[in-house]
């Protein structure tokens, strides 16, 4: 459990690969719309590409090279769900981006589960975690980018979620002794305070939700919504469908962060950017005080 005066921001944004409304892909207006915002310890963002020509607007952007270039202080943590040849040589790559001013400790890259499903589109997923140093105790920062097409796959992939928390809840009870030397056996701290976040495709009503802030059997600590918890009165603000987009027909709010329940009573805010026109969703942060 974090302690003390710990102040952090988060963001976490489906960057859609750099590629904006106007279809233009262009990573220093993604750096621009983040910075307007000040200055946040922890970006987390979805759909990062490398060497993906094949994506709308795309030439190939290496996007992990060029957000570090944008974010010099912030150390980044690549997990690709998404790995295969390119045309040209090399591999294709997509997935989740965390980029951390605080120092990182262990990573952990978690395939979520891609159960077969012929009656739509899908695509491999990965829940991305890092371990950080806050200054006042380790906290685990977890984003993940849900299937959108399958509501099957999406729920299998919560479950998963749920077990991953499960099992660093568990970790963080075995005291064990360290190592005399360094290696793949020493310890690492993995605590079971977390911040999930991501682009989870369904919005608030969705089951998933609901499934993913359900109790745990085992007592471990529950994942709290950032945005009812410092909004208690007000609807979630809509971060996809804000502007046209092919695969929505109204504004809904498709992505979330959370926070466990240990850490509620630290949030000072919750808000998200619906002017940005940089991407197809719409940017999400928090404030820990």
């Amino acid at each position: 459990m974090i302690t003390g005066d710990v102040k952090m921001r988060l963001l976490t944004w489906n960057i859609q690969w750099g590629r904006g409304m106007d279809g233009r892909v262009d990573l220093a207006r993604i750096h621009a719309a983040i910075a307007a915002h000040g200055e946040f310890d922890v970006i987390c963002l979805q759909e990062v590409a490398v060497n993906f020509a094949e994506l709308p607007g795309s030439r190939g952007e290496d996007g992990v090279s060029e957000l570090y270039r944008l974010f010099p202080g912030h150390l980044p943590v690549y997990g690709p769900a998404v790995d295969l040849p390119a045309s040209g040589g090399g591999r294709k790559l997509f997935g989740n981006l965390i980029l951390s001013r605080l120092p990182v400790g262990q990573v952990f890259r978690h395939l979520l589960p891609w159960p077969a499903d012929a009656a739509a589109p899908s695509m491999q997923r990965v829940l991305l975690e890092a371990v950080l140093d806050t200054g006042h105790g380790p906290l685990r920062v977890l984003t993940t980018h849900l299937e959108y097409y399958s509501p099957a796959q999406r729920l299998a992939q919560v479950e998963a979620i749920r077990t991953v928390h499960v099992a660093a809840c568990a970790h963080a009870r075995v005291a064990r002794p360290a190592e005399a030397e360094p290696g793949p056996f020493s310890t690492s701290p993995r605590p079971a305070s977390a911040i999930l976040c991501g682009d989870m495709n369904a919005g608030p009503d969705a089951p998933e939700r609901h499934r993913l802030l359900a109790r745990f059997e085992g007592g471990e600590p529950v994942f709290r919504d950032a945005w009812e918890t410092v909004h208690p009165n007000l609807a979630h603000a809509p971060t996809a469908g804000i502007h046209p987009v092919d695969w929505l027909d109204r504004p809904s709010c498709y992505d979330f962060i959370y926070v466990t329940e240990d850490l509620a009573g630290r949030l000072r805010a919750c808000e998200a950017d619906a002017r940005t026109a940089a991407s197809d969703h719409q940017p999400v942060w928090i404030e820990l005080g």
